[in-house]
This record gives structure tokens, C-alpha cells and sequence, in this order.
């Protein structure tokens, strides 16, 4: 049976025709790649390969291991060596803390010993060769859960500390017995709110504040960015560093500038007292030598209507650099201007060293969620390969002020489709592309670009291009990338309507307008295990789960603690049908949200969505051509692509005779010396070794439960192994295993 999958996924691989691809030898970069392994080697970029200390390997977040053990001659005899159940049962006197979301977490090892986060958040240490459990550190119910990505080691002597977030707060743990460290902060924890409530004209500390991505450490200095809503009540996205010994706060780089800084006149004067995210999410990348911290931020607040941001909105959808000791910009990089399209920097920008024209450069690799790969030199901040500044289009919505131009890179070319037309109407059964080309004439979009409206466009980027799981680069240029490749349907409304349609405006429904409908859509159906349709709630939750979880936040989902209780109990009766017409609260629309203002709310905006979601055909596939999902390689020192193969599977449509498609997926590649890429993330729930030069499927293995996370690998008494968590979720069945393979 996994030969016949091996061999089907193959096959597929050369009637892939999304982008064209130009095969290159890479005979000789491999026969270079000694020369580059070993300069990098000494500028500490890259895992000294027993280990996997860090977050994406190393802190130039290569995802890559310099081990051999594990090869493309014996992969087949990749077996389970140990597996460790990290799954907790719900507490019922907490529903807001009810299990069900994936374990994203890439963990860490560091002198033998495997670093990682549960579904619940505790953090634990085990022996990496066992997976005995060595400790486990409960932090306070009182926070919030929230998707955790990794975490971070530091040491200086015997002071061995591992710093992660939980909610807003910033924990330091003794790494050799899982004790909190008292004197980190108050009583071993920092506020992740610090340093965003200066010179703000609303409360910022009851809006919801964490971190999914782990932060970096440079010495003694803990840089860290921060995940807040996508709507008008978005904390400030500040990035800040905080001492690693004290737990204070060292430093704050305004990413919504303020008088008298470079980038405020982008922005309506004094806009950063009610302005929020332009937040980085998704985690840094470090040039130890150099002293810099690089990253990637993302779309103001709010998603999809910015008239009150009017501007090119800097440092939003920037690539940047600074200096990690001071917090003082280096340079910054913009590749949306005025984003009207949730085009976020989805992962961390890798750091590696380049042939071009002969020479070696240090450069800069960022991928984005809609399917661009940016080649930058790593100390000026320019671009490596040709970029277009190009005229788009500026037909806004009342109020809005799109930017006139765009950045379109002309090499690499896209991972993604970055237009839906007409010829990419989904063709795995007749019926699918009836259906589909039906909806599509009436909402079909001609441009990446077009803003968003009220009788809807189509868009990719969303879910990928590239997301957080990152990618993967070897030394010798060659990035690994996977990519979603699915279509979004938008329709924008005016936040009045229903008030001008007569309906009735309940305090409720205002406040499910201004808070749940930018991620949830106006109509309430959401779209898929990230944005749930809300429709029947009742049905799944209680009405005392609701209140705690909009207190406290879950997953992706932020909490409304600026809300206050009556606030909470009138959303919670809107969702589950029972509020009454009694609970009118305002005949205009503008005053409809009055009630949240006061609670720290800093602005509800003129047009919010009314649907959001995938656009599928009628049994919920992806309504365009496969493939779906693939895995990409690309030589970064010419530009040109190597392979693309599909990645993942949908069974129910390979035994009906549809090729395989592949998936989306959320978790990144690994690649190493081995002639290696494991990979996992995918629907059907398998991780999966790929040839690294000619993309080819040469092992897999049913999980347990979905691998939403990003594999690593490590060495312990000289034995390889390869871990991944197993976490389940995102709409498949729940999980709670991390899983190590070695060879027999």
C-alpha cells in the first residue's frame, strides 16, 4: 500500500502545471555546499547537530540538521521509538479551558533533554533518547490558552532557564527541575501588555495580548513579539525585549509609529492612540554576529476596511531589522502598502549565505501567506532579484483609500496562484465545476489587488501560500516550502445595514458586529476549524462555556476581558438566539457600539464582513484545480524552482480514480544533511520523508492524530531520531502525542 501511494504521488508530480518550472543541475551547488556549511557554521547559524536548541533549529531558522544518520538508502526502516501522551483531560470547572486545538508546538532539546508544551500549556522536559518524563510546570489557570509554537532555551553557568508565554504572560522556568523563578518579573512572570499602554487614549490592559510564536534571545536580552485581535479592539503590535535575569521590560520598537519617529506621517495624525496590530506573530529570526533581530509584521487593524488608517501604514506588512541589544531600526523592507487583505508575514524570515555573481552574499528569505518568496541582502535591506512597483486597482469602499501601487517580485516566481479565473474552476467531478463556476461568474475577481467590497471578491492568502509552519533551507541555497493553494470568498457590509434594513439593533448584535464578525462573518457561518460557524452554537456549548471563553480567549480566538459583564452575558444571549427586541440599544447606528467604547474598545469600523470564507465546491473541497497543497524547492542563488510535488491526500477521493490532490497544511518542513525532507501537517494525517533533490515520496507514516506542527531531529547516544507532535485538531479528530521514530 505505501509503495502504490509513493509511486501515485510521483507520478502526479509531472502533470503539476500551476507554475512553470525550470529544472536546474544542482550537481554543483551540493558540490559547494561544504565550503558554505562550514562559513556558517562559524557565524553560529546553524544547529551544532546533536541538539535542536532552538526554535526552527537555530536562531537563523533554517529548519536544517548537518545529521546523516537517517538517509535516503535506509528511511523505509524508520520505526517508532517512543511515543509520549501529552493529552489532558477538560477540567469541567473550567470550560474555558476545554481541549480542542492542536499541539502546534516544535519542541526543543538541548544536552539530551526535549523541551515542549501540552495541549493545556503546561510546559515538560524529557529524556529526548525515552521519553521519560523528567518534570512538568503547571502555570496559573488564570491564563488564557493559546496556540503555543515553541519555546526558548538560555543559560549563562548554572543558571539554565527555558522562557515561554502562556496568554500574556511571560514565564522563566529552571530548565534542570521545572520550578518557576520567583525573581523573573512578579513572582516568576512578566505582563506581555507591557510597554504598549504609552500614550494610548484607551485602556490596553483588558485587550487581549499574547504570543503563539516563541520569542528569541540575544545574550541576556528576550526579544519577543505578540498575536492580538484582527478587529477594532487590536492591542498595539509593539515589538518589545525583555531582560532575561529581571523579567523589565529593556526596550519597545513602535510598530505604529509615533511623533517624531520615522513612518508617523504614513499614517491620520495620532493615529497609534486608537490604531492597533501591525504586530509580528510569527516569530524572528537572529544574526548573533552582527547583533540584529529580523522579522516580519502584519496587517493593521482592521482586517479588510482601513479607512481610518488612510496611508501607506509603515511598519505594517514590513520586513525588518534591528538592533537586538537597543531596539533602534536597522531598515525595513514594506511589501503591502495600506493591506486591505490580511496579508500578514506568516513565519520567520530565514538567514542564509548566497552565490550571486560569483560572490557570497548574506541574505534574507521571507516567504508570505500569498505565495511570494523575498530574496533581501541581509545588511541594506534590498531586494537580490527584481522587484515591480505596479499601478493596481483603487475602487475602495466609502471611506477607503486604497494605495496605488503594489509590489509584484518577478523571481522567484509565485508558490501560489495569485489570480482565480475562469480556467482554474475545480474539474475533480462534473458536478463540482458546475456548481462552482455558478458562484464564481458572480463574484469572479481579476486582480490579486482589488480591494474588498460589498458584492464580494475572490482572494488567495488567507490560508496560505506559505504559512507559520516556515520552510526549510539547506546550505547550499535550496529553500523547501509548502504551500496552500485556497481560494476565499469575501463580502464586505456595512456595519449599519441591518439598522437601515429596519432590523433591529440589540445590544448583542452591536456588539457581535464591532467584536465576531471581521474573523466570523456578519451571518455568523465562519468557515472551517479556524474561523467555526457559530450558527447553533447552543448546540455544541453551554452558555456558561461562552461567558468563560470570551473572558479568557482560546486558541486563535482573543479574549473580550474589555468587555464587561453585562457586555458578555448580551453577546452570549445574541449567539444562542435568546436576547429580545427589548435589548434595542441605539435607533443610529453610529452609537450602536457607544457601550464598548468605554471599555477600552479603540474604534469600531465603518464596514466589517459579511462572509468570509473558503470557497468550495458543494461537499467542501477547494473549488479550484488540484493540486491543493504542495512542496516546493527552489535554488535561491538562481531563482529557479527544482520541483513541486503534491503533499498530502484526500483517500475518499484517490479510490474514486481522482489524482492525488493534495492538502493545506499547517506545520513546516525539515530538511537534513541525509538527502532529507520530513514533513507533516497535512488532512490525512500522515508525515512524510521527501528526496531532497528529486521531491519523490520515499517514506510515510500514519499518525495517531494529525501532525499540525514542524518535525525536528536530534542525536542522543548516537542515536537519530525524529520527533513530531501529534496533536490532532483543526476539524480532524484530537490527538495529544508527541511521536520519535529512529531506525531499527
Amino acid at each position: 500500500m505505501l509503495k502504490k501511494r509513493i509511486n501515485r504521488a510521483n507520478n502526479l508530480k509531472s502533470t503539476l502545471t500551476t507554475v512553470p518550472i525550470r529544472r536546474v543541475a544542482i550537481a554543483g551547488l551540493l558540490a559547494g555546499s561544504c565550503l558554505i556549511y562550514s562559513m556558517q557554521q562559524r557565524d553560529g547559524e546553524l544547529p551544532a547537530g546533536r541538539d535542536w536548541p532552538n526554535y526552527g533549529g537555530n536562531k537563523a531558522g533554517n529548519r536544517y540538521s548537518p545529521l546523516t544518520q537517517i538517509n535516503t538508502k535506509n528511511v523505509t526502516d524508520l520505526q517508532v521509538a517512543w511515543m509520549y501522551d501529552a493529552s489532558e483531560k477538560p477540567d469541567p470547572n473550567n470550560p474555558g479551558r476545554r481541549r480542542d486545538r492542536a499541539i502546534q508546538c516544535q519542541p526543543i532539546v538541548v544536552n539530551g533533554v526535549l523541551y515542549g508544551t501540552t495541549p493545556e500549556l503546561k510546559l515538560f522536559a524529557l529524556k529526548a533518547g525515552t521519553g521519560e518524563q523528567l518534570w512538568k510546570f503547571e502555570p496559573a489557570k488564570s491564563d488564557r490558552l493559546n496556540s503555543n509554537r515553541g519555546v526558548v532555551y538560555w543559560e549563562s553557568g548554572n543558571d539554565k532557564r527555558i522562557l515561554y508565554t502562556v496568554g500574556s504572560s511571560l514565564y522563566a522556568v529552571n530548565a534542570e527541575n521545572g520550578q518557576g523563578i520567583p525573581s523573573f518579573g512578579t513572582n516568576g512572570k512578566s505582563d506581555l501588555h507591557e510597554g504598549l499602554q504609552t500614550n494610548m487614549d484607551h485602556d490596553v490592559s483588558k485587550l487581549s495580548v499574547n504570543a503563539t510564536s516563541p520569542g528569541i534571545v540575544y545574550r541576556n536580552t528576550f526579544i519577543i513579539g505578540s498575536s492580538v485581535s484582527e478587529s477594532g479592539d487590536a492591542a498595539p503590535g509593539h515589538v518589545r525585549a525583555f531582560d532575561v535575569l529581571s523579567g523589565k521590560l529593556k526596550w519597545v520598537f513602535h510598530t505604529i509609529p509615533q511623533p517624531g519617529e520615522l513612518g508617523y506621517d504614513t499614517w491620520p495624525p495620532e493615529a497609534y492612540k486608537k490604531i492597533g496590530a501591525t504586530n509580528n506573530w510569527s516569530g524572528m529570526s537572529l544574526d548573533e554576529k552582527r547583533g540584529v533581530v529580523y522579522f516580519g509584521t502584519g496587517s493593521p487593524a482592521s482586517d479588510f476596511y482601513g479607512g481610518e488608517r488612510k496611508g501607506q501604514n509603515l511598519f505594517a506588512n514590513c520586513i525588518m531589522a534591528l538592533d537586538a541589544e537597543t531596539g533602534k531600526m536597522k531598515w525595513y523592507y514594506q511589501t503591502i502598502h495600506h493591506d486591505l487583505w490580511d496579508r500578514d508575514h506568516p513565519s520567520p524570515p530565514n538567514l542564509i549565505t548566497l552565490k550571486r555573481n560569483g560572490k557570497s552574499v548574506d541574505a534574507l528569505v521571507q516567504s508570505t501567506k500569498d505565495g511570494l518568496v523575498y530574496v533581501l541582502d541581509r545588511d541594506k535591506g534590498t531586494s537580490l532579484f527584481p522587484v515591480e512597483e505596479r499601478k493596481v486597482p483603487v475602487n475602495g469602499l466609502p471611506g477607503e483609500h486604497p494605495w496605488p501601487t503594489q509590489k509584484f517580485p518577478l523571481k522567484p516566481l509565485p508558490l501560489s496562484r495569485q489570480v482565480y479565473t475562469e480556467a482554474d474552476i475545480t474539474n475533480i467531478s462534473p458536478e463540482a465545476h458546475t456548481y462552482v463556476k455558478e458562484r464564481f461568474l458572480k463574484i469572479r475577481t481579476d486582480n490579486k489587488f482589488a480591494p474588498p467590497s460589498t458584492s464580494g471578491t475572490l482572494l488567495f492568502g488567507y490560508s496560505g501560500g506559505a504559512e507559520w509552519g516556515g520552510n526549510a533551507i539547506d546550505p547550499s541555497g535550496i529553500l523547501y516550502q509548502n504551500v496552500n493553494e485556497e481560494p476565499w470568498e469575501l463580502i464586505m457590509t456595512e456595519r449599519a445595514s441591518l439598522s437601515k434594513q429596519n432590523i433591529p439593533i440589540t445590544a448583542g448584535n452591536a456588539l457581535y458586529t464591532a467584536n465576531c464578525a471581521a474573523c466570523h462573518g456578519q451571518d455568523r457561518r465562519g468557515s472551517g476549524p479556524e474561523l467555526p460557524s457559530l450558527i447553533d452554537i447552543g448546540k455544541k456549548r453551554s452558555s456558561d462555556e461562552i461567558k468563560a471563553i470570551l473572558k479568557t480567549g482560546s486558541g486563535r480566538m482573543p479574549s473580550f476581558q474589555h468587555l464587561s459583564e453585562k457586555d458578555r452575558d448580551a453577546l452570549v444571549g445574541f449567539l444562542l438566539n435568546t436576547e429580545t427586541v427589548t435589548a434595542k440599544v441605539a435607533s443610529t447606528p453610529s452609537a450602536a457600539p457607544a457601550a464598548t467604547n468605554k471599555n477600552g474598545f479603540p474604534y469600531v469600523p465603518a464596514y466589517v464582513s459579511k462572509v468570509w470564507q473558503r470557497f468550495t465546491d458543494k461537499d467542501g473541497y477547494p473549488g479550484i484545480k488540484p493540486p491543493w497543497g504542495t512542496l516546493n524547492a527552489i535554488d535561491l542563488n538562481t531563482g529557479n524552482y527544482l520541483w513541486r510535488v503534491p503533499l498530502g491526500e484526500y483517500p475518499e477521493l484517490t479510490k474514486k480514480g481522482v489524482p492525488i490532490t493534495g492538502t493545506d497544511s499547517y506545520g513546516g518542513p525539515l530538511a537534513t544533511a541525509g538527502g532529507l525532507v520530513f514533513i507533516a501537517g497535512t488532512k490525512d494525517e500522515r508525515i512524510r520523508a521527501f528526496d531532497k533533490k528529486t521531491g519523490k515520496v520515499v517514506w510515510e507514516y500514519q499518525l495517531p492524530a494529525g501532525g499540525f506542527a514542524t518535525p525536528i531531529t536530534y542525536e542522543v547516544n548516537g542515536k537519530q531520531y525524529v520527533v513530531i507532535a501529534a496533536g490532532g485538531g483543526r476539524g480532524q479528530k484530537a490527538g495529544g502525542n508527541y511521536v520519535a521514530f529512529a531506525l531499527k
